[in-house]
């Protein structure tokens, strides 16, 4: 086989000395057709080595029927199927080479966005503890944002997957741009809606969250996760470039550093933009829709009879109210960050009880001032419940009866008439 280093030299003194084909053969000491084949190949020379048979050809024709039938079947049933006894790994490899030749082909397309069209939004669950309070510890979700357009991308951890909280956190993310997308793109959250016979249901919340935003809510078909491939990626660079070495100490510690460091994750170059998603959100934001002047109901909401204990549960924990409201209506609402107690029965407004988030678990927050004025208001319901005070009893004298009967006789008479 002639080598490259002749095939190279063959051509220069053809192409750059005008040698003749003979006058090359004879200072090379090669045939004069081995020049010519040298001159008319656009390649190099590449030693190539002769095909060998594999232990599967054999069973290459059975394997090919099962997958005709069976597209999807695995490879270790195939194995059994044609009675494979040698390595799987040879095998494995084969039925990977003609697997794509009978399954269905289900190509992803490359979607542009235009500006403030739309933002993925999807739950990320970060690989470690955070502290929450209480002694307690846990992973609560972090609910993630990116822009279509821009890739900006937005996070925040939020107390629970629950509607109120996921809802309250969609509006919180919507508030830090100060505008909203013409659509939100989810998975089948089941806070958000679900598929049901063949067609996307939103939740009624949902319903009403993005009616008053004047938004579309799109929902990913089950099992399709490239639909939302924007934030799949934004939870994969969240997990490997923003957790790896460190730690937390709360929730909130959380959050500060998320924010810290999606201020310069939005200043790196992007890849598939060729830009940076900050130099493109002007553009983007100023397409989007601009936020209603009132903020949509989101957060917990919920209306009771303050019972005499002058206790309300939120998500698991109990919080204090003033006792004066006891037996009267109260308005429960929470968000994110606090839960707000006010009195629901004609004096809408008045706050009864304000305490900040908890976020561990079947917890009693007390306020200092809520138990003060429960044990005044004990101490003076005591005292109206008090006995009356002491009074002299008159004791009437036995001869007054003696007087009253008309009885007149001695001892001994008495004793004769008994």
């Amino acid at each position: 086989m002639l080598k490259v280093e002749d095939w190279a030299e063959i051509r220069r003194l053809h192409r750059a000395e005008a040698m003749p084909i003979k006058a090359i053969a004879r200072q090379l000491g090669v045939g004069r057709n081995t020049v010519r084949r040298a001159l008319a190949a656009e390649e190099p020379p590449k030693y190539e080595r002769a095909a060998k048979g594999s232990i599967v050809d054999e069973v290459e024709p059975r394997i090919r029927e099962l997958l005709a039938q069976w597209p999807s079947m695995p490879a270790t049933v195939i194995a059994e199927r044609v009675g494979w006894s040698r390595s799987l790994t040879v095998l494995k490899d084969r039925v990977r080479e003609l697997r794509p030749l009978y399954a269905p082909v289900d190509p992803v397309s490359r979607t542009e966005y235009r500006p403030g069209e739309l933002a993925q939004c999807d739950l990320w669950f970060p690989p470690a503890e955070v502290p929450l309070g209480a002694g307690q510890s846990g992973a609560p979700p972090v609910l993630v944002m990116v822009s279509g357009y821009s890739r900006v991308m937005t996070a925040r951890m939020i107390p629970s997957r629950q509607g109120p909280d996921l809802l309250a956190g969609q509006w919180t993310l919507l508030a830090g741009w100060r505008a909203s997308p013409r659509a939100l793109v989810w998975d089948n959250e089941s806070a958000i809606g679900s598929w049901r016979g063949g067609r996307p249901q939103l939740t009624e919340a949902m319903q009403g969250f993005r009616g008053l935003l004047g938004i579309k809510v799109i929902q990913c078909r089950p099992r399709d996760p490239e639909a939302k491939g924007l934030v799949e990626r934004a939870n994969r660079y969240l997990e490997t470039s923003f957790m790896p070495g460190r730690s937390f100490t709360s929730p909130q510690d959380f959050n500060g550093q998320l924010g810290v460091w999606l201020a310069r994750a939005n200043q790196r170059h992007h890849r598939r933009l060729g830009a940076r998603p900050v130099e493109r959100w002007k553009a983007d934001h100023a397409a989007m829709l601009a936020l209603p002047p009132v903020a949509p109901g989101s957060g917990w909401a919920t209306s009771l009879r303050l019972p005499r204990d002058h206790y309300v549960r939120l998500d698991g924990n109990d919080y204090s109210v003033d006792p004066s409201a006891v037996g009267r209506r109260v308005l429960v609402t929470a968000d994110l960050e606090q839960v707000v107690v006010s009195l629901a029965d004609g004096r809408d407004g008045v706050r009864v009880a304000r305490h900040a988030r908890c976020w561990a678990r079947h917890q009693t927050i007390t306020d200092t001032a809520h138990a003060q004025a429960a044990a005044r208001l004990r101490e003076a319901y005591r005292h109206q419940l008090a006995p009356p005070a002491d009074t002299e009893v008159a004791y009437r004298d036995l001869a007054d009866y003696d007087r009253l009967f008309d009885i007149d006789a001695d001892d001994e008479t008495l004793e004769q008439a008994i």
